[in-house]
């Protein structure tokens, strides 16, 4: 049976190489102890799938395929130089989070609305700095430990990125291990008057009784507590995803309890 063949820039995607994580890191140790520029060109090949899994995230941004694919090619580039097999981190983890910055960039420079040049100088002096500090910690770095990196006051730097920000649907996915994906809604903390919503807790405590204590933590940081979900995970010591799950698992448990 034939493969269904589609070219973006060229290349046809039904053909594009897969690396395993044993290639990957081979192929890394050429390229940082002996400068192999080869395994360089490999690496690219070999993750060219992601770059094309990150895309179809902008695809209702009016924006040619071909250009997007070709910026993203170049945040791969970056990350390709930038990675440390030290830190212990996948690179695709590692990746993802830089292709999506250099075609955020990509869209910001062609946007029509317009905004200060200073704004903007501050903003990339901070973007920059956030990417160098990336690759040191292989962290998503403060912004207090931007400021300290470019020598500009906290304050400006928040401002200056929420400037240059582009408006992101609340229901965007922001991560999928194979499960059930997590929103940028499921970042978000409730920061609402709890008075305004009492019959709404009442109902949730009536339900709350019959989960573990795990669930009973997680739904109380969540609802009652307003924390978002990474933030439950720092806590009590899971993934971002784990949480996501346990979260949606308590809430069905919850409403067959509640509404049966």
């Amino acid at each position: 049976m034939a493969r269904h063949k589609v070219e973006i820039c060229g290349v046809d995607t039904s053909k594009l190489p897969v690396l395993t994580n044993e290639e990957m890191k081979k192929l890394f140790i050429r390229l940082q102890e002996k400068n192999d520029l080869s395994a360089r060109e490999e690496l690219v090949n070999g993750n060219l799938r992601l770059v094309l899994s990150v895309i179809q995230r902008f695809n209702n941004r009016g924006e040619y395929v071909d250009d997007l694919f070709q910026v993203g090619c170049i945040g791969l580039m970056k990350s390709i130089d930038n990675f440390d097999l030290g830190h212990n981190v996948r690179f695709s983890t590692y990746a993802v989070p830089m292709i999506i910055g250099e075609i955020r960039r990509y869209l910001r420079d062609n946007n029509p609305i317009r905004v200060s040049r200073s704004l903007r100088d501050i903003a990339y002096k901070s973007l920059q700095a956030r990417e160098l500090l990336m690759s040191k910690t292989s962290r998503e770095p403060t912004h207090k430990e931007i400021a300290e990196e470019t020598g500009i006051p906290e304050e400006d730097i928040v401002f200056a990125l929420d400037a240059i920000q582009e408006p992101v649907s609340l229901f965007e996915p922001i991560y999928n291990d194979g499960g059930d994906p997590i929103y940028v809604v499921d970042q978000i903390s409730d920061e609402k008057d709890k008075a305004t919503n009492w019959d709404d807790k009442i109902s949730l405590k009536e339900g709350i009784v019959q989960l573990n204590e795990r669930e009973k933590m997680i739904v109380n940081k969540r609802f009652f507590q307003g924390k978002t979900q990474m933030e439950v995970a720092d806590e009590i010591g899971i993934s971002q995803a784990q949480v996501s799950r346990l979260e949606k698992a308590a809430i069905k448990q919850m409403n067959k309890r509640m509404f049966e």
